[in-house]
């Protein structure tokens, strides 16, 4: 399973960690992903989606079906 937002589209981004001595090692900057379901009260059915936490408060305040429609979401 990929780490991508379903509905944003963000993935893992890779990066350095430093040290202190200025040391750089390759590390990647996980995204905070969660499995949630939507009701969709126009198609009177449930969907499942793995989107990432800043999806997750656009949903909150706009609405899953207008969030879908922005993101030009297939359901």
């Amino acid at each position: 399973m990929a780490k991508i937002c379903e509905l944003t589209g963000k993935k893992v981004m890779m990066g350095n960690r430093v040290s202190h001595a200025n040391n750089k090692n390759k590390r990647r900057f996980n995204i905070n992903l969660c499995k949630k379901r939507f009701f969709l009260i126009k198609k009177n059915k449930w969907i499942t989606l793995k989107i990432s936490a800043y999806a997750i408060r656009i949903i909150d305040k706009i609405g899953i079906e207008n969030a879908l429609k922005r993101f030009k979401y297939k359901y």
